[in-house]
C-alpha cells in the first residue's frame, strides 16, 4: 500500500521540543511582488451558481434545521427529504444526525455508504461520494475557496469526488478540487488538497505505519 504522510511544521528547540512559536509567513509572492490590497466591499460572488432559487434555498435551510439534522429524525426519513430536495442518493445509505449539507441538489451518494455525525458537506459545487464509502464523524468536505489574487476575493470553487470504497476518517478535511481514489484511506485529522491515489493512505501528523 502506498502511504502519504501529512505533517504539521512546528519550530523545535535544540532538544527536539516544540517551542510553540509560530514562524513568520512571507508576505511577498514568489515573483517578488506584494499581494494586492484586498477590498471585500467589492465582492461580487461571480462564478458561483447556487443551482436553485431563493425559495428553494430558504425551504432547505428551514427543513434541514428543523428536521434533517435532529437526532430524532429516522435515517430513512432523512434520505427521503434529501432526495425531495434534489440529492441523488443510492440504496441503503446511512446519514447520521447533525450532518450538515449545504445544497442537497449538489450531492450524489452511492449505495451502502455511511456519513457520520457532525460531518459537514459544504458543497457550493458538486460533491460525489461513491459506493461503500465511509465518511466518518466530523469530516469536512469543502468545495469552496477564494482567489487570493483577486482584489475583491472572488470565489475559487471546485467539486470533490470520493471514489468507491474510500474511507475518510474522523475530523479529516478535504479541500476543493480533490479526488479521493478508490479504496484509499484519509486518516483522522489529515488534510487533503489534491488527488489521493487509489489504494493509498494519507496519514495525519501523529499516525504511524503498522506492519
Amino acid at each position: 500500500m502506498h502511504i502519504q504522510f501529512v505533517r504539521t511544521l512546528m519550530p523545535m528547540s535544540e532538544n527536539g521540543v516544540p517551542t510553540g512559536e509560530v514562524p513568520d509567513v512571507p508576505t511577498a509572492r514568489p515573483d517578488g511582488a506584494l499581494p494586492a490590497h484586498r477590498s471585500l466591499s467589492g465582492f461580487t460572488g461571480r462564478g458561483y451558481d447556487k443551482g436553485r432559487g431563493r425559495l428553494w434555498q430558504a425551504a432547505w435551510f428551514f427543513i434541514s434545521g428543523l428536521i434533517v439534522v435532529r437526532w430524532w429524525c429516522p435515517p430513512t426519513l432523512r434520505v427521503i427529504i434529501l432526495r425531495a430536495f434534489g440529492a441523488r442518493i443510492g440504496q441503503d445509505v446511512l446519514i447520521r444526525h447533525r450532518v450538515r449539507i449545504h445544497w442537497p441538489w449538489k450531492l450524489t451518494v452511492g449505495d451502502n455508504s455511511w456519513i457520520g455525525e457532525d460531518a459537514w458537506i459544504l458543497n457550493l459545487e458538486q460533491v460525489t461520494i461513491g459506493q461503500d464509502v465511509c465518511i466518518s464523524q466530523g469530516v469536512f468536505l469543502c468545495t469552496g475557496s477564494h482567489d487570493r489574487e483577486s482584489p475583491t476575493f472572488e470565489f475559487d470553487n471546485a467539486p470533490i469526488v470520493v471514489e468507491d470504497g474510500a474511507w475518510v476518517a474522523a475530523r479529516a478535511t478535504v479541500l476543493r478540487g480533490s479526488r479521493i481514489g478508490r479504496n484509499s484511506v484519509v486518516g483522522a485529522t489529515a488534510l487533503v488538497a489534491g488527488n489521493v491515489a487509489p489504494g493509498s493512505l494519507v496519514a495525519g501528523p501523529l499516525a504511524t505505519e503498522k506492519g
